[in-house]
C-alpha cells in the first residue's frame, strides 16, 4: 500500500517560541505593558513546546532558551510597568512640561522639576552619578 506520511515541513517547536520570546524582549524596551502580556504568552509557548520536544525526543535548546529570554522579557516588563505606575503623575507632568519647552534652558527646567519630584516621593536625593533625563 502507501507508505505512512511523512513530514515535509521542518518542525518548527522551539523556534517559535524562541522568536515570540525575541519579539517579547523587544516590545518590553518599547511598550512594558505589551512585552509584559507578549512575555507571558511567550512562557506559556515555550513550556509547551518543551514538553512536546521532549517526548518526541527532540533537542530543546531552543525552548529552553526561549523560556529563559521571555522570563527576562517578563521581568523587565514587571519592573518598567510598576514604575511607569508609580510615578505615572511625574511622568505626565513632565510629558506636559516637555511639550511646552522651547528652548534648551525650559527643558533642563522639566528634567529638574522631574528630578525634585523624584525625590519627594523617593524621600531620597537623586544620586549624583545618574543624569538627568534631557
Amino acid at each position: 500500500m502507501t507508505a505512512p506520511l511523512q513530514k515535509t515541513v521542518p518542525d518548527m517547536r522551539g523556534r517559535r517560541a524562541l522568536m515570540l520570546a525575541l519579539v517579547a524582549l523587544v516590545f518590553t524596551v518599547m511598550l512594558p505593558a505589551a512585552g509584559l502580556a507578549l512575555s507571558l504568552f511567550g512562557i506559556i509557548v515555550a513550556i509547551r513546546d518543551l514538553r512536546a520536544l521532549q517526548g518526541a525526543r527532540q533537542r530543546i535548546g531552543m525552548a529552553t532558551g526561549a523560556i529563559v529570554i521571555a522570563s527576562i522579557a517578563f521581568l523587565l516588563g514587571t519592573v518598567t510597568t510598576a514604575f511607569q505606575l508609580y510615578f505615572s503623575a511625574e511622568l505626565s507632568s513632565y510629558t506636559e512640561c516637555r511639550k511646552g519647552a522651547g528652548t534648551i534652558e525650559a527643558r533642563q527646567d522639566c528634567s529638574d522639576q522631574l528630578m525634585q519630584s523624584f525625590e519627594k516621593r523617593l524621600g531620597v536625593r537623586w544620586p549624583s552619578g545618574v543624569p538627568a533625563p534631557a
